[in-house]
């Protein structure tokens, strides 16, 4: 059942409604498929396979009555370990949480269900999300499907590493600073960042807050766009909700990219060290936007300040989010989690007032900037995926790197942008690691994007190429 695992999501949905295959059928293939892939490498952290059955017989006997369903009827997934599942153990990577069980589901989860999808388990994750390579005390390191010893990113490795083996097909994800399109980069899949509020949360403890958004993964740009169908649309517990529609995402991609006007930064400017391997793979791809009709130029966006203000509302965020959990149980968090919590209680009133005007000053020319350009492309990540052993990465192109954050900066500028981006397959190394492509639109512009992003993909076909252990 290999060709199935591997199916998009809206080719399984099409072939269930058709009666093709069985929800049953569909599930027991991807828990056959997590059963001889997990093994290697450790993505699904907690599996409930008697539920999935339980679920897929249920979707068989509503459809074999004709009843309405969702558009993610039959589909099995499994969901980041951050998210909160009724009746699954939701652990955040941390023992502290080993055993917690919810009462409820958390929007987005109860928003795919209600779609259809069917729960298959729950994916690793770094503790408490913080880092982009998936490990923890829990459950241990995720591994890279294209090369076992190396980083499948996070914090939503586990997820990436999933759908890029066929454990499911499609993945829900969080992203601060970066936690979608690293691991999409590293395992060669997509990931999409939408704009804050596009998705909206519930419950957060912040949530007026635009650092941390939630979005959809997959092995395709368009089965991204349905899930992210699913996904977004009002709802009145989020303050900050978006009040367009989701189903504005659930239509045909395959836009002409003619006029479309490209901003080529491969290092930002100089501000950013890069991999020479991943400029390598990078630079004859983005050229395949030239010949899809587009207008390609090298041009930076004035990213000034942008790191002072991730840095210091990213800690602030972590202060009053798990300060409580600090204070109780300090010796069971990771050291450098530990500091992230420690240096947002430093911070002064004084010191959040200047991140958030600095905010305010990079919206504007973020705004001017896309007066001249459609869209921003530049690496996902500034180094192919790193040895598992290695907590981050300390020197990139003879630049150290002095903390597990430093070398994310090619993804977590673009968060404190509030810009939605997307990492889509972009090429290989001569090793045969992956590298993502990151595709930034212009506010709230997640249609215009996807549409691009569809249109790259679909002329290159990088995301075809499976991993050696599936291959």
């Amino acid at each position: 059942m290999t060709d199935v695992c591997f199916e998009t999501a809206r080719g399984m949905a099409a072939a269930l409604r058709r009666k093709e295959i069985s929800a049953r059928e569909l599930v027991a293939a991807h828990l056959d498929r997590i059963e001889s892939c997990n093994g290697a490498v450790n993505a699904v952290v907690t599996l409930v396979a008697e539920k999935a059955l339980a679920e897929a017989a249920v979707a068989d006997d509503r459809l074999a009555a004709g009843e309405p369903v969702g558009p993610l009827h039959g589909i099995p997934m499994a969901h980041k370990d951050t998210h909160a599942t009724a009746g699954i153990r939701t652990t955040k990577g941390s023992p502290i949480l080993a055993d917690h069980v919810p009462a409820e589901d958390e929007l987005v989860i109860e928003r795919i269900r209600a779609a259809g999808a069917i729960t298959l388990g729950k994916t690793n994750v770094p503790e408490f999300a913080a880092g982009s390579h998936t490990f923890n005390p829990l459950f241990g390191v995720t591994r890279n499907p294209y090369d076992l010893g190396r980083s499948a990113g996070g914090s939503s490795g586990g997820a990436a590493a999933a759908l890029a083996t066929g454990m499911h097909p499609l993945a829900d994800g969080s992203d601060t600073g970066g936690s979608l399109r690293n691991p999409a980069s590293f395992c060669n899949v997509v990931g999409l960042r939408p704009a804050p509020g596009r998705v909206p949360s519930h419950p957060v403890e912040l949530a007026y807050s635009t650092l941390n958004v939630q979005g959809p993964m997959a092995r395709t740009v368009a089965d991204v766009a349905l899930l992210l169908s699913v996904m977004a649309g009002p709802d009145p517990r989020s303050p900050i909700a978006i009040e367009e529609k989701g189903s504005v995402f659930d239509v045909p991609l395959g836009r002409d990219l003619a006029g479309l006007r490209v901003a080529w930064s491969p290092d930002l400017g100089g501000s950013i060290p890069v991999d020479a391997a991943v400029t390598a793979a990078l630079e004859p791809q983005v050229r395949v936007l030239e010949e899809l009709g587009a207008t390609v130029e090298r041009a930076d966006p004035d990213l000034r300040g942008a790191d002072e203000v991730f840095r210091t509302l990213r800690a602030w965020v972590f202060a009053v989010s798990m300060g409580p959990l600090l204070d109780r149980h300090r010796d069971r968090m990771k050291p450098t989690l530990v500091g992230n919590i420690e240096e947002g209680r430093r911070l002064t009133g004084a010191d959040v007032a200047r991140a958030e005007l600095l905010h305010s000053a990079l919206f504007h020319r973020m705004r001017r900037f896309y007066e001249s350009y459609d869209l921003l492309a530049l690496p996902v990540s500034q180094v192919p995926p790193f040895p598992v052993e290695m907590e981050y990465p300390t020197e990139i192109a003879g630049v150290t790197q002095g903390s597990y954050l430093d070398w994310m900066r090619s993804a977590y500028l673009i968060s404190a942008c509030g810009h939605p981006a997307i990492s889509v397959p972009g090429g290989f190394t001569p090793d045969g690691l992956p590298v993502g492509l990151q595709l930034v639109g212009s506010h709230r512009g997640e249609a215009a994007l996807l549409h691009a992003a569809h249109a790259f993909e679909q002329a290159t076909r990088v995301g075809e190429r499976r991993p050696p252990l599936v291959a």
